[in-house]
């Protein structure tokens, strides 16, 4: 039964590199149907913020119910290297899920079929990152140590901060009672067009390194091939958009 498992967590990390590749193929093609890119009235939408606690809770809950035992013991939980790299993962999406929404200034509704893609995908990765982590991943004693574990785990760091910070750039651009789109300024967006997709790309490289398992990077890749094509167009404001200041 474990060795089925295990198969099973390395075939869908496989199969999520595939996604990933789809989803760059597809997004350059349609582009992004998500913020501004929305087309009005085009689809059921749902309320920014409760889409995004809902849409973020599965890569909240999993972990937790590893971490409680739940269905199965956390039999790796007990080895320091699977409970940083787990808590990695865990401070992100409590971030994203309790704090980031509730900070949203507005919002426009998300689309109801973008909220259950992004559900569906958070809970395929929870599932497979905190499985893998807390059943199945082995590290050597001295993984602490190791290069690739300091420099993945200094690059999560610095690429989480980028995102919160770069997040708090975006949500500051208008002045009240002010409307339409601004070009972010200030932090990594004066050299970077979309600064907060960048940290997070970071951010999961660098999980991935300090991981080095194929779920990890599983995710880097996934992650990397949809933020890379919205940051894209992103890099293309339309011609009414007028610098914050």
């Amino acid at each position: 039964m474990e060795l089925a498992e295990r198969f099973l967590l390395d075939a869908l990390a496989y199969l999520e590199c595939a996604l990933g590749v789809v989803c760059y193929m597809l997004l350059k093609l349609r582009g992004s149907p998500y913020g501004r890119y929305s087309s009005p009235g085009s689809a059921f939408g749902l309320p920014a913020r409760a889409a995004w606690v809902m849409q973020e809770l599965p890569s909240l809950a999993l972990p937790l119910l590893a971490c409680a035992g739940a269905g199965a013991p956390a039999e790796r939980l007990n080895r320091w290297p699977n409970c940083i790299l787990l808590a990695m993962f865990l401070v992100h999406y409590a971030q994203r899920t309790l704090v980031f929404p509730f900070l949203i200034r507005g919002g426009k509704p998300t689309p109801l079929y973008v909220f259950l893609l992004a559900f569906v995908f958070c809970t395929y990765n929870g599932y497979l990152q905190s499985r893998y982590l807390s059943q199945y991943a082995v590290y050597a004693d001295d993984w602490l140590r190791d290069p690739r574990f300091l420099t993945g785990s200094a690059l999560w760091l610095i690429g989480m901060l980028i995102n919160i910070h770069s997040d708090h750039v975006l949500r500051n651009l208008r002045k009240p009672g002010e409307t339409g789109y601004k070009i972010p300024r200030g932090g990594l967006f004066e050299y970077i067009s979309a600064a907060n997709y960048f940290g997070e790309v970071v951010e999961w490289c660098g999980y991935a390194l300090a991981c080095w398992s194929i779920q990890g990077w599983a995710f880097a890749v996934f992650t990397f091939c949809v933020l890379f094509t919205r940051a894209q167009q992103h890099h293309n404001p339309s011609p009414d958009c007028t610098p914050a200041t």
